[in-house]
């Protein structure tokens, strides 16, 4: 489960993504620079923190669950994956012309893998979890931009420091749409503490730190480490992010 940098969501060029934002209104790709590349730089104004776009990677599954407890798979409801509790919650807003609003009405989806390393409904070299939807979902944001999920302090897996996705995108019916992909990370020092408690402690050593993971490091992940705050029964952080418009 190495491979985690495979881009499997489409990467739009320069001209590309002139072509989406071409109304007015349109809410921009963050994190584009020359050529398609994604841009390491985040900037803040007016209260508003544009942070830069990261690979989807191989595991997102489309499963549309509107959910905001993603502990479970829905069909086993009663069984929810093992792991420190974390209630993570996004503040979305629209950056234009210098004014920041919430974003009302974007899809965030939240995929990761549990604390064995494990992403749901996807077949991999080391597991087959084809069928499941453990820790999965998406929430529509409120009119204050918002949006809360329940899941669990993730695992790890070889190759890769310990994360999180999400993606933030619009409705299917608005025109033009938009999409946001990345991850968040988590301060090392507070990771070594939550893998010092069961289920995590059986896993071993983890093999990669934030600053050995080529992801973090070549694609801004300094600028996306969640804050948490709490302690063994549970953490919670919120994250900011916006989302500048054309």
């Amino acid at each position: 489960m190495d491979n985690d940098d495979r881009q499997v969501g489409t990467v739009l060029t320069r001209r590309e993504a002139l072509a989406v934002l071409g109304s007015a209104g349109a809410l921009m790709l963050t994190g584009f620079g020359p050529a398609g590349t994604r841009s390491a730089r985040a900037h803040q104004q007016s209260g508003c923190v544009v942070r830069p776009q990261q690979t989807e990677g191989p595991y997102f599954v489309d499963e549309l669950l509107n959910r905001s407890d993603i502990r479970s798979d829905p069909a086993n409801a009663g069984a929810a994956r093992p792991g420190v509790p974390l209630d993570l919650g996004f503040s979305v807003s629209r950056l234009a012309a210098g004014t920041c609003a919430p974003l009302v009405g974007a899809l965030v989806d939240v995929w990761q893998c549990d604390h064995l390393g494990v992403y749901s409904d996807v077949q991999d070299p080391g597991f087959n979890s084809r069928g499941q939807k453990f820790l999965r979902g998406y929430q529509v944001t409120d009119v204050a931009g918002r949006v809360r999920f329940t899941t669990i302090y993730p695992g790890w897996y070889q190759g890769r420091t310990v994360h999180v996705h999400f993606k933030i995108r619009s409705a299917p019916t608005a025109r033009p749409g938009f999409e946001f992909t990345s991850q968040l990370y988590f301060d090392d020092a507070q990771t070594d503490r939550v893998f010092e408690l069961a289920p995590y402690a059986d896993r071993g050593r983890r093999s990669t730190r934030n600053a050995n993971d080529g992801i973090f490091r070549r694609e801004g992940g300094s600028q996306l480490i969640l804050a948490v705050s709490g302690d063994a029964q549970g953490y919670a952080g919120t994250f900011d992010v916006a989302l500048q418009a054309a």
